[in-house]
């Protein structure tokens, strides 16, 4: 086996989904699961097929982020992955409608940070081993943190 890591080619303010599907329809019922939260949110949608013509196959409402999908998704290179890069929506309002979309086995990531992707390959193929979102922590919230966490949160409109 060889690991090798793939860094998420992406814009600095944009979100990626980044998950594990079974179905070759998966790619369409992504498109509708997503089309179905806000006719504000874009996206773009790219799916690894494991077998038969083995194809990354692509969907979304903005052909700049179907095109992105697509180019990672084929970087990556790992059966069953699928990959969502959205705007004008964040994974908050949408994660759980991902998670519902019977094909999905699993979310690795969903974030705005810069992301790389851990690929294991053996001779039967590629798959994903793990994901690193982010940079590390420099230390452990104060007090100050702590108000400033929570007035950002109700300024945003996700608490009272």
């Amino acid at each position: 086996m060889e690991l090798q890591v793939v860094a998420i080619d992406k814009p600095d303010d944009m979100n990626v989904v980044v998950g594990q599907a079974h179905f070759v329809k998966t790619v369409e019922d992504l498109h509708e699961a997503l089309a179905g939260v806000s006719p504000h949110l874009r996206f773009g949608v790219a799916f690894c097929e494991a077998s038969g013509p083995r194809l990354v196959r692509s969907s979304g409402n903005d052909d700049r982020l179907v095109e992105l999908a697509r180019r990672n998704a084929l970087a990556v290179g790992a059966g069953h992955s699928f990959f969502v890069f959205v705007e004008d929506g964040y994974p908050v309002n949408f994660l759980n409608t991902l998670k519902q979309v019977p094909e999905v086995c699993g979310i690795f990531c969903a974030t705005a940070n810069p992301v790389e992707i851990i690929v294991a390959e053996t001779d039967l193929g590629r798959g994903i081993a793990g994901v690193i979102d982010g940079s590390p922590p420099v230390g452990v919230e104060t007090s100050t943190d702590i108000a400033d966490r929570k007035a950002l949160l109700r300024t945003i409109g996700y608490k009272l």
